[in-house]
């Protein structure tokens, strides 16, 4: 992401130089929280300067692929609840990490019945588990597991409220969204509602077509493939708004958080003109 930063900011610098942006405003955003919180500080900046962009270019890597959407995010809880007992007469109590155990078998299974060998699919994991006793000596009366569900193209969150419904079914049981709370370096609170639909601008969209026309001036070639994130991003705020959104950045994304994570030099400057461009073009 520091790669495209950079490459974004000189972009908008050039950009003033040669008179692209005469009649525009340009806003190049580096918000935080991305990670825990897609989307909500890029929120929190849309409210507080009281505007609405007319395009929003997400930068994540994509090795300088036009990118034309992402899977969709529901993160959900589920509880299950027991019976203390002492741990020396178990049988008097109900255990709530045995409650779950089925309940971990169903999300498994459901796991499976999402995978396709081919294309994109949807997929669910289990990426937390908890439980509350009154002592290591004592029955768990409740235990949680958090779930984080990527949904793919035709996939919805109404679906995947269908999917928890079913998990839960039989069990002692609830579940909800798996509401994230998170404070910023500055002290701001952010509260984090994971339930989003995937997106996909199409091919034939005015911002597709003037990004196609920014590649093939720097590249002087017509782009030949498109791509789709498998992950969640910050576009999730302009597109619930409805504002035109596309991807295009330097990098590979496969090495996201990874040790010896890195970016081509010659695709950061291809990234800073193909961006320049796109400024002149829209």
């Amino acid at each position: 992401m520091k790669s495209a930063l950079g490459a974004s900011i000189h972009a908008a610098a050039r950009a003033k130089e040669l008179g692209y942006i005469d009649g525009k405003t340009v806003y190049v955003t580096a918000t935080v929280c991305e990670e825990f919180c897609d989307g909500e500080n890029l929120k929190h900046l849309y409210q507080e300067l009281a505007f609405r962009p007319d395009y929003c270019i997400i930068c994540e890597p994509s090795s300088n692929v036009i990118t034309l959407g992402h899977k969709g995010k529901a993160q959900t809880r589920i509880t299950t609840h027991g019976v203390a007992a002492h741990g020396s007469a178990p049988e008097k109590g109900i255990n709530a990490v045995y409650e779950m155990v089925e309940i971990i078998r169903r999300i498994d299974e459901l796991n499976k019945c999402l995978h396709r060998e081919q294309g994109s699919h949807g997929t669910v994991v289990l990426s937390n588990i908890s439980s509350v006793s009154a002592s290591l000596n004592a029955v768990p009366s409740q235990c949680s597991v958090y779930l984080d569900r990527r949904l793919a193209l035709g996939e919805t969150v109404d679906q995947v409220r269908n999917e928890m419904d079913k998990l839960i079914e039989g069990k002692d049981a609830v579940w909800e969204v798996g509401t994230l709370h998170r404070t910023t370096w500055k002290g701001k609170e952010l509260t984090y509602e994971p339930m989003h639909n995937p997106w996909m601008i199409l091919n034939d969209h005015a911002l597709t077509q003037a990004l196609a026309r920014a590649y093939a001036s720097v590249y002087q070639e017509e782009p030949t493939n498109f791509d789709f994130w498998d992950f969640g991003t910050n576009a999730i705020t302009p597109v619930a708004m409805g504002v035109p959104t596309i991807g295009f950045g330097p990098g590979d994304y496969k090495l996201a958080h990874m040790r010896d994570e890195k970016c081509a030099v010659d695709q950061i400057i291809e990234a800073y003109l193909v961006y320049s461009q796109l400024i002149h073009e829209l």
